[in-house]
This record gives structure tokens, sequence and C-alpha cells, in this order.
């Protein structure tokens, strides 16, 4: 036993004998991280925020893609507890030798929560910025990107700043479907931090965000118990800048890799003007190209089988591996 006992010192001294890493640590050094931001209604009249996130940085990683998640999610939405193996998207990038910065959105998670009435598109596409600055030295490229409301923060922060070398939007085109997306912001009730912060009624996740893909319990449960907030006036300047008047997505001049699943919320199913033609990324590609005529380049992808929020999907490692790839060719 003594001798034993011994052997365990010895091996705990030089490192050997240590507790088994978490999973999205096998690849990648992760942390907390917190940014200061500047955010306000003027340039002049503002106030001091901090944006949170998780930065995992595998060994030589040069690019590192900034994460934004839609309404209603945090960070979590990038990095899945659920059978994360399959369903985390920062695992899948990491392991793929890319750096990872999946935020909370201000109002969100670990973020700070001004007044909701502050907290619009444009002011988290200025916070994401901000964060991007902080990035640019120790990274040689910068990719953005957002899934849903995320996706058009995304966009609105590359088209104004010109300071990333790729846009990725997920779960999001220029076409949304109002007569199902309507119904899913009517459902939504006051989260507790002012009444402008909203979240989803219980039990209502799955017809808002995963149908008509399979209904997973344990899947679900785990996104009901992470469910976030959002602030309804990041709804406002998303239609406005991306839907209704010229697209901010005319200014992006940088390679675009938009995704989406069979997601009613942005796919049309026959109708005209409500969603784009989600039949094959080719049709997708043809939908699109319009929106963002200085990119190089405009790749899509549709991941088949599942509806709006593609990270819990069966298949998302499918989608995973066609980011990663791209994301290497830019």
């Amino acid at each position: 036993m003594r001798f034993r006992r011994l052997c365990a010192i010895a091996l705990l001294a030089t490192g050997t004998l240590l507790a088994p890493p978490p999973a999205s640590a096998a690849t990648a050094a992760c942390q907390d991280v917190a940014y200061p931001v500047r955010i306000g209604l003027t340039p002049l009249v503002t106030s001091q925020e901090t944006m949170a996130g998780r930065l995992c940085v595998p060994a030589g990683a040069t690019t590192v893609q900034v994460l934004i998640p839609g309404g209603t999610y945090d960070r979590t939405y990038w990095d899945v507890g659920y059978e994360p193996s399959t369903h985390s998207f920062t695992q899948a990038q990491n392991k793929a030798g890319f750096a990872t910065l999946a935020l909370d959105r201000l109002g969100t998670g670990k973020s700070s929560k001004p007044l909701s009435a502050l907290v619009t598109a444009s002011t988290q596409a200025s916070a994401v910025h901000q964060v991007i600055t902080t990035l640019k030295p120790r990274f040689s490229k910068v990719i953005v990107a957002g899934h849903s409301i995320g996706s058009a923060m995304a966009m609105i922060e590359a088209g104004t700043h010109h300071d990333v070398d790729g846009v990725l939007v997920t779960g999001f085109t220029h076409k949304m479907n109002y007569i199902t997306v309507v119904p899913v912001l009517a459902n939504m009730v006051p989260a507790g931090l002012d009444l402008g912060y909203l979240t989803t009624m219980p039990n209502t996740r799955y017809d808002a965000f995963h149908a008509p893909g399979p209904l997973v319990p344990g899947s679900i449960s785990f996104d009901e118990a992470t469910k976030d907030v959002f602030a309804a006036t990041e709804a406002v300047d998303t239609i406005l800048l991306n839907t209704v008047v010229i697209p901010i997505s005319s200014r992006i001049t940088v390679p675009v890799f938009i995704v989406v699943g069979n997601d009613t919320h942005f796919c049309s199913s026959g109708v005209p003007l409500m969603g784009s033609d989600c039949s094959s990324a080719a049709a997708l590609k043809a939908d699109e190209a319009p929106f963002f005529p200085a990119v190089p380049r405009l790749d899509t992808y549709i991941l088949n089988g599942y509806g709006h929020s593609i990270n819990y999907a069966p298949n998302a490692p499918d989608y995973h591996a066609a980011v990663a790839q791209w994301a290497k060719t830019i």
C-alpha cells in the first residue's frame, strides 16, 4: 500500500497521473473571457459594458471563428452539451485546427445586461467589432459567424467594419417567412430583466426551432434548460438592415458561406416572397446571390432533415465538416 502511494505521488509530481480533461479541452485550450465594450444610443452618450465568451485555441491555430448565437440562445448554442461529439460546433472546429470564440450577446449569458432598449442588432455588431479588434494581434484571420438573428449581426459587423476575412451565415436568409416567424415572436414572454427582454414559453422550443427534425427528448430538454433571452429591439434593425432596406450584405467584400436546414422560418414552401428557395444548395445560392454583389465568393449548404437550430441535428457533423473545409479555403 505504501509503495503504491509513493508511486502515485511520483506520477503526480511528473504530471503523468492527471484527471481526464473535459471533452472540449482534448484538442484546444479553453478559457472564459470577457471584453470591455462601449454601447450607446449616440456616440456622445455611451455606457461601458462587458461581452463575455468562451475562447478555445488549438495549438498552432492562426484563424479564429467569432460565433454569435441567435435569439433566446447564448454561447451554449455553439457548444451543445447534449452528445457534444455530434452537436458541439466549437469542438468540431477546434479539432479541425480553428480557434473559436463563442460569445454571449449583450443581455445574455455572462455578458452584462443593459437596458433592453439599448440592445439592437447594430449595437451587438458594434460590440462584436470591438471584440474582434482585440483578437487581431493574436490571429492572422478572423471569421465572423452567426446563427439566426446572430447571422444578421455578423453581416452588419462585416458590412460596416470590414475587419474580417470571411462570414458564416447559419439559420438565416434575406427572405424571412413571416407566416412562421410572427407566431414564434408572438409567443415570447418577458424574461424578468426588463419588459423588453423576452424568451420562449415553456415547452415550445421544438416547434419553434427544431421541427421538422426528429424530436429527441434529451436534446430538446437541454435546449429548454439552457435557453436565454433576446431584446425585442434586436429584431427591429435585423429586419430593416437585412430584409427591408438595401441589405447591409451588399457591402460585404469577403467570402460568405450560408448554411440552412429545412428551415420553415427562412425557406419557402412554394409561396412567393415567403422564404428563400432551399430546395438545393444551387437554388439557395441563386436566390441569395443578388444580396451579396461585392463578395468574391458565395457558397451555400443545405442540411436536410432538420429545422432552424441546426447544431441540434443528428447529422450536424456534416455541416460542421463543410464549414471547416470552407474555412480552410479563405
